[in-house]
């Protein structure tokens, strides 16, 4: 027995389109070359970029926290938050600098304010004004010496201490007030985790 073979089809009658147009080749290899550009080139872009950002937020925090002293600026909202530090609106000379141990952090605070800002801060720690101490300053020695400041300058003085039970921070806030229209105003802010 023999078996037939199935037959091959004939050949299409329709003839074989033209070679592709060398105007269109042109268009689709430029736009093939734009695509690969853009699909190595913007992540590369990013890429350097995104390191020389980071290279700087570096040099940054190095700057910040290799601070030895005062540092003139705000302290961040966390750091206001986290001491309790409520620096008032107006606030000029503004300075800090925060201290941190496996014991107890500080956060040392200065600023110049107004009348108006002085009450707003003290009754934000939960004070008024009267309550200062006349002529007292309640900042240690130890804190004194980390932070530069000396008390010896025209006065009057008054400071206030607000004890608070762990881990809420402790506040330590000296007041001068040689000039009354604009109060200067030194605090400690002690936590212990």
């Amino acid at each position: 027995m023999t078996t037939s073979l199935p037959h091959q089809a004939a050949a299409p009658t329709t003839p074989h389109p033209a070679g592709e147009d060398p105007r269109h080749r042109v268009k689709r290899r430029a736009l093939t070359l734009l695509i690969i550009v853009l699909l190595t080139g913007v992540p590369a872009g990013y890429l350097v970029i995104s390191a020389n950002q980071s290279r700087d937020s570096g040099k940054d925090k190095e700057a910040k926290y290799s601070a030895t002293g005062l540092t003139p600026g705000w302290p961040s909202k966390v750091q206001r938050r986290l001491y309790q530090v409520p620096v008032p609106r107006p606030a000029d000379r503004l300075a800090y600098y925060e201290t941190n141990n496996w014991k107890t952090s500080r956060l040392y605070v200065q600023f110049r304010t107004n009348g108006a800002g002085l009450d707003s801060f003290l009754g934000a720690l939960g004070m008024r004004r009267d309550q200062l101490k006349r002529g007292s300053v309640t900042i240690g020695t130890r804190d004194r010496q980390i932070s530069g400041w000396e008390f010896a300058g025209p006065g009057p003085w008054a400071s206030y201490t607000r004890k608070q039970k762990n881990p809420a921070p402790t506040q330590e806030v000296v007041v001068n007030m040689s000039d009354p229209q604009y109060p200067m105003v030194y605090a400690v802010s002690r936590t212990v985790p």
